[in-house]
């Protein structure tokens, strides 16, 4: 596979977690370095004939009007990251840092921040080592960018901080001496440029993105095996009612359905029953995935944009010409996860409502999906877990972005919240991941109850998979392990959508 090539090349959330993961190799075209080091000289000249410019010979947010001598500019860059860093809780997972480290490269490469190739060649060895930065979770407003989780995440460079290296949590003093490397010595606005920006905001949002298709399809394709256990109708799915309401999710999700039921004997055995209409759950799936679905797209539109943007302040255009402004701002991210977190809640929300039809004993279906219940409990209380679930996703879905706390003494008079945002959102989706799992559970028990019928091509082959790692239930049994055993499956992506 070719290198890609950071500065040049469009980074998306597939190569960026190719990337993060070591899949991918990133480089720097000859142009790129370049690029870099005439944009790294114009800081210099700044320095050099003393024009006053934020952050190069200045200080930071409120401190902007207090000039900083030539001599102290290194001091400068390294106290930066040293105060910033106070951020607080547990570290965020490795390949989020490591996303973060991807995120960084792609908006320093473009060539606008003053940054060194010597620094940027260290944060590639840092990738390409599999090494991740100690990041706490806590800590940032996502406005002037991510300051204390970038703070964290850079403290390495200069031989601070924590990294997570060989699955051990080790001092960066440590690793660099081990290496036989030393600390660097940040130039003029170097230590800004690091943490200037919002990619601890779209590191998350890239696990965000990822993870929420995935969910998406797994939700179609869990829906219609309730569907098929329910013995329910795919006339909603017909694309000649959604071409009267021509939303592109909708189509997509009705499309995707009315694939995944293709040569269903088990439709064709229920055909001329007199049942008019399906609960919601089942007859409006494409409405309610597909207005999620278009959530999800509108997020990840505006990440392919953050992740190939400069989110830095200020840039440099030249020697002579420098723009302050606030590309910082996480407000764009932050809006459409807020969104894409009511998504993902609603996609759990109405996968837990099957959950409960499948166990009523609705259409032939025994009561709990288990013949000899009294007894036994049957699948009663995965229900609640699901119900459990969905309502903790609800109380995750008010807008971190709605809020806003003045900083730095009302310099920073509005911030995003994204950090907030980004870490929510995730935390649904985990949660989603978990319910749909279930569904796929009680859905395969339910379908035992219809053999010999068969689904469709797809339906039967996850049917398939299920049941090679669980069989179908007679009496009650530890179903907590049949449970993990499911979410397992469907982190590792076991079923085809």
């Amino acid at each position: 596979m070719q290198p890609f090539l950071y500065g040049s090349e469009k980074l998306t959330p597939e190569i960026a977690l190719q990337l993060a993961n070591g899949k991918l190799k990133g480089v720097f075209s000859p142009e790129v370095e370049e690029k870099i080091n005439q944009n790294c000289k114009c800081v210099a000249d700044i320095v050099a004939t003393e024009r006053t410019v934020y952050g190069i010979n200045t200080g930071f947010g409120l401190l902007c009007n207090t000039k900083i001598s030539v001599a102290d500019t290194t001091t400068l860059q390294h106290n930066l990251l040293k105060s910033h860093a106070v951020g607080i809780g547990e570290p965020i997972a490795e390949e989020i840092a490591l996303l973060m480290l991807v995120c960084k490269l792609q908006s320093l490469a473009q060539g606008y921040s003053g940054i060194s190739m010597g620094v940027m060649q260290r944060i590639l060895w840092f990738v390409a080592h599999q090494i991740a930065p100690v990041v706490p979770k806590q800590g940032s407003v996502g406005a002037s960018g991510d300051l204390a989780p970038l703070s964290h995440l850079f403290l390495p460079l200069i031989g601070l901080g924590e990294v997570f290296y060989k699955n051990q949590r080790i001092t960066a003093a440590q690793l660099l001496e081990e290496k036989g490397l030393k600390p660097l010595e940040l130039g003029a606005k170097e230590g800004l440029a690091l943490i200037n920006g919002t990619q601890f905001i779209a590191a998350f949002a890239v696990k965000v993105a990822t993870e929420l298709q995935k969910c998406l399809q797994l939700a179609d394709l869990a829906g219609a095996m309730s569907l098929e256990a329910l013995m329910g109708s795919a006339q909603p799915f017909d694309a000649r009612l959604h071409l009267l309401r021509p939303y592109e999710g909708s189509q997509h999700v009705a499309a995707n359905l009315r694939a995944l039921l293709q040569g269903s004997q088990i439709l064709q055995s229920h055909i001329g029953c007199d049942r008019v209409q399906d609960p919601y759950s089942l007859r409006c799936m494409p409405q309610v995935h597909g207005a999620s679905r278009n959530a999800w797209q509108h997020l990840n539109q505006l990440l392919e944009i953050e992740l190939n943007s400069v989110t830095d302040n200020p840039i440099v255009l030249s020697a002579e010409e420098t723009i302050s402004g606030g590309n910082f701002h996480g407000q764009p991210l932050a809006l459409p996860l807020d969104y894409a977190t009511l998504a993902a809640a609603e996609l759990g929300n109405v996968a837990d409502r099957r959950c409960y039809l499948l166990l009523e004993g609705r259409d032939g279906l025994p009561k709990l999906l288990m013949q000899n219940t009294g007894l036994n409990s049957g699948y009663m209380i995965a229900q609640y877990t699901t119900a459990a679930l969905a309502s903790e996703n609800k109380s995750l879905c008010y807008p971190a972005s709605a809020d806003s706390i003045p900083t730095s003494l009302g310099q920073e008079d509005h911030v995003s919240m994204g950090s907030i945002s980004a870490r929510k959102a995730l935390k649904v989706v985990q949660n989603l991941q978990k319910i749909l799992a279930i569904e796929l559970l009680l859905a395969a028990q339910g379908m035992d109850f219809r053999r010999p019928l068969k689904s469709g091509e797809t339906i039967e082959k996850t049917h398939q998979t299920i049941r090679k790692h669980i069989t179908h239930a007679t009496e009650d049994r530890l179903f907590g392990q049949d449970i993990e055993m499911i979410h397992e499956l469907v982190l590792k992506n076991c079923f085809e959508y």
